[in-house]
């Protein structure tokens, strides 16, 4: 590993950067991609293919003040009633116009707080997405689970549902920490709720946790750390807190003086990562790591790990259709997005329309420079001789992108004939290598610390 020294001359603590979930970022969509575009790019899909599906459910009890996804808080049932029968109209809608023969690859239900959602309301959203697509015996259903927002009814009812695997976000175990960002979660509550996943025969359980996090140091994160490792996760996803306080309000309640400094974020995420591996777990990519068994583990040894809007995945599906305000989907084609407002999606599904706001078709190299970004965040290596392949473009097109990005960081990347190689002491720097092949313009608004 190499020096903070010789990491901050670098650039390291002090750069924002991409997470690069998707390429471009969501920051350079624009309203150019409509309803009419999304309804193209639907009746496009090749019959008897296998996508995925993300519904956003973007309702919380209690809003994170951490948290900068499209969420808002609700003590009603009325308005989740609403945007329920919404989903539903929107999956009927989309069961219309999708080709013959189309089944899921992976379905997600996201937000929010998908498990605010009563047991009959979960039966019913899921027979409405299996009436606009059937699984298939291999199909992956993962659900985001509030240890304090679950109970053994809604766990037999998404157990009947299908689903296989779920995700529990933790963020940190410490009471201090836990008042601070805003999210109470005891450690028993969500073992309890690990239990009860895994005595309903779920047997992928992912678990998220954060560093850079209000008061954190290097003892308190160990602690939360080796309590989340008695959970035994199937995953784990080590993400870095982003403060972006202008982006998301409620940000401003976390008190920014008690934030750890880049250097000691650095440190921070080290201490976590050395305790997982020290577990047994693999790691994948940037900030997750799998046990050997996992299909994440698989796919980074077979190298078709992906990276999506969900983070890491073993997804292959070419498409993937995002239901539900705010969500995004991901086509051959580029990139479209619903409606922000709950109230403008819903008024447009319920006229009979998709309601994409925004978004972006791919033009140019948008499509090889997306591919490289990926290989770079997943497998830390870009093949020429593939990315020449896969693309039809000359070996010398993809060697200046490549030359660029090695002449950026000069003397500490490997390129030869063969492609780019980032060697493992320089991978604390793969978001900001990554960056170096963005052809598009970059403000440092709404992107986090590169570390």
């Amino acid at each position: 590993m190499m020096t903070k020294t010789q990491l901050g001359k670098l650039g390291l603590f002090d750069a924002k950067a991409p997470r690069y979930t998707s390429y471009p970022t969501a920051l350079h969509f624009a309203g150019d991609v409509g309803p009419s575009d999304f309804s193209s790019w639907i009746s496009k899909i090749e019959p008897d293919s296998r996508v995925s599906l993300y519904i956003h459910i973007p309702f919380c009890r209690r809003l994170c003040w951490f948290c900068a996804c499209r969420t808002q808080g609700t003590q009603s049932d009325a308005p989740v009633n609403a945007y329920l029968e919404s989903l539903k109209a929107e999956l009927t809608l989309l069961g219309q116009n999708l080709p013959e023969g189309v089944t899921l690859s992976r379905l997600h239900w996201g937000g929010g707080t998908p498990t605010l959602l009563s047991a009959p309301q979960m039966t019913e959203l899921a027979a409405a997405v299996r009436a606009m697509a059937p699984f298939n015996a291999d199909t992956e259903f993962s659900v985001e689970i509030d240890p304090n927002e679950i109970d053994t009814a809604r766990l037999d009812a998404l157990h009947t549902a299908g689903m296989t695997r779920a995700s529990i976000g933790v963020q940190d175990f410490d009471p201090r920490i836990q008042k601070c960002i805003g999210r109470i979660q005891g450690y028993d509550t969500t073992k309890d709720a690990a239990l009860a996943l895994r005595a309903h025969g779920i047997k992928g359980l992912n678990a998220d946790i954060l560093f850079g996090l209000p008061y954190q140091s290097k003892a308190r994160i160990t602690e939360s750390v080796q309590k989340l490792l008695s959970l035994n996760p199937d995953r784990i996803a080590l993400y870095g807190y982003a403060h972006v306080p202008w982006v998301a309000k409620r940000q401003q309640m976390i008190p920014s003086g008690a934030l750890p400094t880049p250097e000691e974020r650095l440190e921070l995420f080290e201490t976590a990562q050395r305790l997982f591996l020290w577990d047994g777990y693999k790691a994948v990519g940037i900030d997750h790591f799998a046990q050997a068994d996992d299909g994440l583990s698989r796919a980074q040894e077979a190298g078709t790990l992906r990276r999506t809007f969900q983070g890491y995945t073993d997804d292959t599906a070419e498409v993937l259709i995002g239901v539900g305000a705010s969500s995004i989907s991901r086509f051959p084609q580029g990139y479209a997005q619903n409606a922000h407002a709950t109230g403008a999606h819903t008024a447009a599904i319920r006229a009979g329309n998709f309601s994409t706001e925004r978004g972006h078709m791919f033009t140019g190299e948008d499509k090889m420079r997306a591919r490289i970004i990926e290989a770079l965040m997943c497998d830390f290596r870009v093949d020429t001789a593939a990315i020449c392949d896969q693309f039809k473009v000359s070996r010398t097109t993809v060697q200046k992108i490549l030359r660029r990005a090695n002449d950026t960081f000069a003397g500490l990347l490997t390129l030869n004939s063969s492609g780019l190689f980032i060697p493992k002491e320089v991978r604390p720097l793969t978001r900001m290598i990554a960056q170096s092949v963005d052809a598009y313009e970059m403000s440092v608004e709404g992107h986090s610390s590169a570390i």
